[in-house]
């Protein structure tokens, strides 16, 4: 069983064409992202978002969207412009590695409720699975800050971001301002 458990986690760590992302080589790449992102991925700062324990495969496409222009944000894109495939593997792999902490945000019980309903409503877990956690290109939402979610919900709502293949941007665009609200309030109670 532990054979089978190890062979899992080396198989979640290799890319595209097969070569295995190095996480110590990421983790002296990510020097300059703890500005933002703090340390180990974990983002004090609620606009910006946390990327310990993000799925790798996530985390190497929205940095490729950021390299290519396919999503564009004045911070991100200049940053990315440099990186190699292989920097955005390792990257990827070492920020995914990362345990995250809890963050601060106490939501609302009642906007909470209110979110988690819409959440069924529109059918959140059918993508972002049971407790929000993510898989391959699905980001895990869970532990993630308010202003964050709240934020990329309303960028795909206005088609400000739109490197998705439509489907947040399909179910984003049916959410009034309220729901994006509650709905990032439970998504962000959610640790």
């Amino acid at each position: 069983m532990k054979l089978v458990h190890l062979l899992l986690a080396l198989l979640s760590m290799m890319s595209l064409n097969g070569s295995a992302a190095d996480i110590e080589a990421g983790k002296k790449k990510s020097e300059a992202c703890i500005a933002c992102h703090g340390a180990g991925g974990n983002s004090a700062v609620p606009m910006f978002p946390v990327l310990a324990g993000q799925n790798a495969r996530y985390l190497y496409l929205q940095l490729r969207d950021y390299k290519s222009g396919a999503r564009e944000n004045a911070m991100m894109s200049p940053m990315a412009a440099s990186l190699s495939k292989e920097d955005m593997q390792d990257l990827s792999a070492y920020f995914a590695d990362q345990k995250p902490v809890a963050i601060a945000f106490k939501a609302d019980p009642e906007r909470a409720k209110l979110g988690f309903a819409k959440s069924q409503e529109v059918l959140c877990a059918m993508c972002h699975l049971g407790g929000m956690k993510g898989q391959n290109e699905i980001p895990k939402l869970s532990g993630q800050h308010y202003d964050y979610i709240f934020k990329q919900l309303m960028d795909f709502k206005t088609r400000a971001r739109h490197n998705d293949a439509g489907n947040m941007t399909a179910v984003a665009k049916t959410l009034s301002d309220e729901d994006i609200v509650n709905l990032s309030h439970y998504i962000s109670n959610i640790n």
